[in-house]
């Protein structure tokens, strides 16, 4: 039987060994999945949000376990490992609060005696999910998809496979039906026959944008509703009249949250010329000063890279970048120890053209430009071809808000790192995906619209 083995990134030991799923028994879980998926709709929208309600209870007990668990896998610190906790069992409070509201039919005035729209589940949706959020991503779309009225499999990354099999007994735990919400522990071939299979009515992809691209063509084959969060390329724009203070706090924060692992972490900082010099000095002693080595201690503010390869592509892109005049400002090179660790890294004097701007950069580096005014900032902010999230920090709320609405991004932000909130749609534009997660957005996303129309 094949098998995964999973590894701690901060000191390379091995973790634990998984059976995978055979593909008849992935069949199978399909099976079951389809089966009772029926059943699981004709409830009350009532008594499921009610269990999102418990599934909230159920993530904040097991907190400090599933927390050790995440950063075991994949290398976060892990104060924000608990605090992924806590947002996940947020979500499910917003969701356990409005989903019956968020649902509810709409009345729509036309030339009959009734007509509404009313939302009615798709059937079993496919998530495949990644590694960076490992909880997070999953729930992300797996509450609002399952209150819906749908049933869901998930197909976690390999390297947090722990996690995954946590998620399903979450579920389990906080009273779900045994076959609502499963975990199958597949490869690529197996994930494959789910996509291909009519029974699967959707699928939802959090990764990057080439494999977006391959997930979206194959699910059209039999035309499967998408939604998929892809790559980003954040800009973060700083403009001369910004409280530095708190530009500078933000560039440090959405630059190394999940030591820079995250899809809407700041990636390209764009900075008025006249407040650049100052703003570059200030942002570099704060990259320097954050405390980086082992996870597991909570006073570690940066972690590990999640793997060598990983790490790799991260110093071939600050190579480049140095190769071609970008200078080194802090960090820049792996650390001389076990594990996959890189400090926190800026760069001056790059441009448009090297990889660490034209790319998406995972991990802790930050290429800072200058920029003349307020219109080159958004055109370069704009000239990517990713489009997820952006920022914009000055003390002018107006302007401020004037140039988030010209940013081609799914969220915008104004004094502000981008960060997803439950109550707000999240997604992106351009190879940044399609589709929304989050708010009613994500709850009716994998649904049926379906137009109700009564005449006497």
């Amino acid at each position: 039987m094949a098998q995964i083995t999973t590894h701690n990134p901060a000191t390379g030991e091995t973790l634990a060994t998984y059976d995978m799923h055979t593909a008849d028994q992935v069949t199978g879980i399909l099976g079951d999945v389809h089966a009772a998926q029926p059943a699981w709709a004709a409830r009350p929208i009532e008594e499921r949000a009610g269990l999102a309600g418990r599934l909230a209870s159920v993530l904040r007990a097991h907190k400090a376990e599933w927390a050790r668990l995440m950063t075991l896998e994949m290398g976060k610190p892990i104060s924000e490992s608990g605090a992924e906790i806590d947002k996940c069992a947020w979500l499910c409070d917003v969701y356990a609060e409005r989903s019956a509201a968020w649902l509810a039919d709409e009345p729509v005035a036309a030339d009959g005696r009734d007509h509404r729209v009313i939302y009615q589940p798709l059937g079993v949706v496919l998530s495949i999910m990644p590694w960076n959020y490992p909880f997070w991503q999953a729930l992300r779309f797996g509450v609002p998809t399952v209150l819906a009225g749908n049933a869901s499999i998930l197909k976690h990354a390999r390297n947090v496979t722990g996690c995954a099999l946590a998620l399903e007994a979450a579920f389990a735990e906080a009273g779900f039906p045994e076959d609502v919400f499963r975990t199958v522990v597949a490869d690529h071939e197996a994930t494959g026959a789910l996509l291909d299979d009519l029974r699967v009515a959707g699928v939802s992809l959090t990764g990057s944008t080439e494999v977006g691209r391959g997930v979206a063509a194959r699910a059209a084959h039999t035309l499967k509703t998408c939604v998929l969060e892809l790559g980003g390329s954040d800009p973060f724009i700083v403009l001369a009249d910004a409280d530095l203070d708190r530009a500078v706090e933000g560039a440090m924060t959405g630059r190394l949250l999940n030591t820079g692992q995250s899809c809407i972490a700041a990636k390209r900082f764009l900075v008025e010329r006249t407040v650049h010099d100052e703003f570059l000095e200030r942002f570099t002693a704060a990259m320097r000063g954050r405390t980086l080595g082992d996870p597991l201690d909570p006073g570690v503010q940066v972690g590990a890279i999640v793997n060598e390869k990983e790490l790799q592509n991260l110093l071939d892109q600050i190579e480049q970048a140095t190769a071609a005049g970008a200078r080194v400002l802090c960090g820049g090179e792996r650390l001389d120890r076990p594990g996959t660790f890189l400090p926190p890294t800026v760069l001056a004097d790059v441009e448009t053209s090297m990889r660490v701007w034209a790319e998406e950069v995972f991990g802790p580096v930050a290429p800072v430009i200058a920029v003349p005014d307020q219109e080159t900032a958004v055109e370069l902010a704009n000239a990517s071809e990713f489009g997820l999230g952006g920022s914009v920090w000055t003390a002018d709320i107006a302007r401020g808000e004037a140039v988030a609405r010209q940013l081609e991004c799914g969220s915008a932000f104004v004094n502000s790192i981008t960060k997803s909130d439950p109550r707000m749609p999240f997604g992106g534009v351009k190879q940044s995906g399609y589709g929304r997660e989050l708010a009613w957005f994500g709850l009716r996303a994998f649904t049926n619209a379906k137009g109700l129309n009564v005449y006497d």
